[in-house]
């Protein structure tokens, strides 16, 4: 049967957009400030999972993979988040230390793209949010062999029903296996969309010196 969505009626799906500009002079010089504005902003417009973002691994050979995973932490070094080093991101990173970040605020009309090298982040740094995670969820990271191929979803039930059964006290050790990254950038666009598909694009690039600000065409 076939669905009612032509390949037409796809491409005439568009949106017009009107709301802001992104001007050079607006700008924070310091990408991780101007971030850290747009993400506040993000958050003040109560936008669902505004730390949602895409993350862009790829194999030695360079064949690329992309998942949403979430931001969980953000400092001058770059963008923190949490996973199985096990699964098919983490040995992708172990491979290849490079990724590709992007935030998409539609409601706001933005885009953030973040490319740099990935690094673990210190062991103390990840013990400290596994601790702050919820119960359910620190189980889960011991339950779940990310990635792998399982006969059905009651091994996985089970496996979480025996770690709980285990760890009743709540005092649940972190796996070896699990832990964060971060992404140290050295280039950042905010993309702001502007009438006419005119839209601003300003991409800080960090070569040697401070952070290097340039306009790109849309």
């Amino acid at each position: 049967m076939r669905s009612n969505l032509t390949t037409q009626s796809i491409a005439d799906l568009r949106q017009n957009y009107t709301l802001q500009a992104l001007n050079e002079a607006d700008v924070d010089p310091d990408p991780i400030k101007q971030f850290q504005q747009w993400l506040e902003e993000a958050i003040a417009a109560q936008l669902p999972e505004p730390n949602a973002m895409t993350l862009a691994t790829a194999t030695r050979e360079g064949i690329p993979s992309a998942r949403i995973v979430l931001l969980k932490g953000l400092d001058d070094r770059g963008f923190v988040f949490y996973t199985n080093y096990d699964s098919r991101k983490g040995q992708e990173l172990a491979d290849n230390p490079h990724a590709a970040l992007v935030f998409l605020w539609t409601v706001l009309e933005r885009q953030v793209r973040v490319e740099g090298h990935v690094e673990k982040i210190a062991a103390v740094e990840t013990d400290a949010y596994f601790q702050s995670r919820p119960l359910a969820s620190r189980l889960g990271a011991w339950a779940s062999e990310q990635s792998r191929v399982i006969p059905d979803r009651e091994v996985l039930e089970q496996r979480f029903a025996e770690l709980k059964a285990t760890y009743a006290d709540e005092s649940v050790p972190r796996p070896t296996h699990w832990g964060g990254y971060r992404v140290i950038p050295k280039q950042i666009e905010f993309w702001q969309g502007r009438t006419s598909r005119l839209h601003d694009r300003l991409r800080y690039r960090l070569e040697q010196g401070p952070w290097l600000l340039e306009r790109l065409a849309p």
